[in-house]
């Protein structure tokens, strides 16, 4: 049986196409396994067939409302669902066994991401979508059905399309380069001594923090001590959360100079740097771990007892409703 050898992993980009709700882009899918397989590139032996795609638009919504007595309905609650991407692919080889190989290894590469890994989850695939300027932007993907042939006269033998539907979980697209804000503690200085200056402007405490996407991002901290409380506060609307190294349930004490501890917000989960977990040192029932919306926050950093080397890096992904 030939080997399939077109899929390859690295920052590889085929050539852009024509795409409906997308317009000129590149597309790869990457499958669990980390293989990168190019969509649109004409030239190789696999490709989207760009009529028939569907579903990279705006996400789907189901929205909840409430009978008004003068007639008509207010809306109540909007729940974004889980979307579904149309993706028909053509398949081809220069002989049968070529054209064989490549469509069982498609076929692989995308129905790996219904099998349980050795922890008892399953690892999505992800369609990427590479702009000419050079930004991406990705789902996460599952198999759902479609993998078969025409079944026509002359298919199978060296060429078939299939018509894929894929699951996507989360609805919304990511970009791939994250947002970063490092906050560190400043040393004060002397204004007149030895000559007018000032101290570093990152510094702990209120920021304004943008977020481009959108719809709202639950972000992931990363704290370095040392710092014997941790307090994070969304200003506008007051939510906010405390991690005291020192409760009884972690029996750490206050983080050390050079020591770390992550929080992510979606889904909860706080970890020291050796993996133990710490969620126990969150300020529950009252802790609020808070999403950052579309545009400009202001939030404050607060770390109790920081001092040299102490510092805040909060990362997110911004989300998008297209591609």
């Amino acid at each position: 049986m030939p080997l399939v050898t077109a899929a390859v992993v690295g920052p590889e980009t085929p050539p852009p196409i024509d795409l409906p709700e997308v317009g000129y882009a590149s597309v790869t899918y990457i499958d669990p396994a980390g293989n990168r397989w190019p969509m649109t590139d004409l030239a190789a032996d696999w490709y989207t067939l760009a009529e028939g795609v569907s579903g990279l638009g705006a996400a789907p919504y189901t929205l909840t409302s409430d009978a008004h007595p003068r007639g008509g309905a207010r809306l109540r609650h909007v729940q974004p669902q889980p979307r579904s991407i149309v993706w028909p692919v053509l398949v081809k080889g220069a002989d049968h066994m070529v054209f064989t190989a490549n469509w069982r290894a498609l076929a692989t590469a995308f129905t790996r991401t219904l099998r349980l890994g050795s922890d008892g989850s399953r690892t999505a695939g992800v369609l990427e979508v590479a702009r000419p300027d050079g930004t991406r932007r990705t789902i996460e993907v599952y198999y759902s059905q479609g993998w078969d042939g025409q079944g026509r006269t002359a298919t199978g033998i060296t060429w078939d399309s299939a018509v894929l539907t894929l699951w996507c979980e989360d609805p919304y697209w990511v970009d791939s380069q994250a947002v970063v804000v490092h906050r560190e503690y400043g040393v004060g200085a002397d204004f007149l001594v030895p000559y007018p200056t000032v101290s570093s402007s990152q510094v702990l405490g209120a920021t304004t923090v943008t977020n481009p996407g959108d719809v709202d991002v639950w972000p992931t901290w990363t704290i370095t001590g040392p710092a014997s409380l941790i307090t994070f506060t969304r200003a506008d609307t007051g939510d906010a959360f405390t991690l005291d190294p020192s409760d009884p349930d972690i029996g750490h004490g206050a983080l050390l100079a050079g020591e770390q501890v992550t929080i992510r917000t979606d889904p909860v989960q706080v970890r020291y740097q050796d993996g133990s977990n710490w969620v126990a040192g969150l300020d529950f029932p009252d802790a609020v771990l808070w999403s950052l919306p579309p545009g400009t926050t202001d939030v404050t950093f607060q770390l109790d007892g920081a001092g040299a080397g102490s510092a805040v890096d909060m990362t997110f992904n911004p989300k998008y409703e297209t591609a």
